[in-house]
């Protein structure tokens, strides 16, 4: 018998395109469900959370994508968690969170996310709480749901009913818990 599946929306914040030359500045994950292989059981995704604002590691940055996260680098240079401690606690919220569930991370878009959240756990703990592909992108699953062709995906397409109340703030824990809410309304969609 499968194990339940417990979900985490999450979003990052970066300074630039790619992990490695340039920093994810901060990340919010919100914990917003389980399913069981037949039932979806949704959680307040405010409820249980988990923030982390990083020391850069490198020193170059695009500017036009540090202001989109409104994140002060020099401030975060002095008062940011350094990548190795904040990774590995994210990584054990994630699992006392799941509890004896299989974590499973959730993004809108994920290609973005997950590549900076994977580098991030693979380059400062040598491990991810999602293993390598235990993810769902959020775009695609409205993809699939409407019939809908990937370009014509994005949130301006959505039905009004699937999205949420909540506005897109670039603030990451704030973005999780909103993509978290779109995430539930989707599972529950028929299409």
């Amino acid at each position: 018998m499968a194990r339940t599946e417990a979900y985490f929306s999450v979003d990052i914040e970066a300074d630039g395109p790619i992990p490695g030359p340039y920093s994810m500045l901060s990340f919010g994950i919100a914990a917003c469900g389980t399913f069981d292989g037949a039932t979806f059981e949704p959680s307040d995704p405010s409820k249980r959370t988990f923030y982390a604002e990083l020391k850069p590691i490198s020193d170059d940055f695009v500017p036009e994508a540090l202001a989109v996260s409104g994140l002060d680098r020099e401030k975060l240079a002095a008062e940011g968690r350094r990548p190795e401690e904040a990774m590995h606690a994210a990584s054990g919220w994630i699992e006392r969170t799941a509890g004896d569930a299989t974590p499973v991370l959730v993004a809108y878009p994920l290609a973005f996310d997950w590549m900076w959240l994977y580098w991030y756990w693979i380059r400062f703990t040598s491990s991810s709480p999602f293993g390598h592909s235990r993810h769902l992108d959020i775009k695609s699953l409205y993809a699939a749901k409407a019939n809908a062709m990937v370009v014509r995906s994005t949130k301006r397409q959505m039905p009004a009913a699937l999205l949420p109340d909540r506005p897109h703030t670039h603030n990451a824990l704030d973005d999780a818990v909103e993509q978290a809410e779109l995430f539930q309304n989707l599972v529950r969609w028929d299409g």
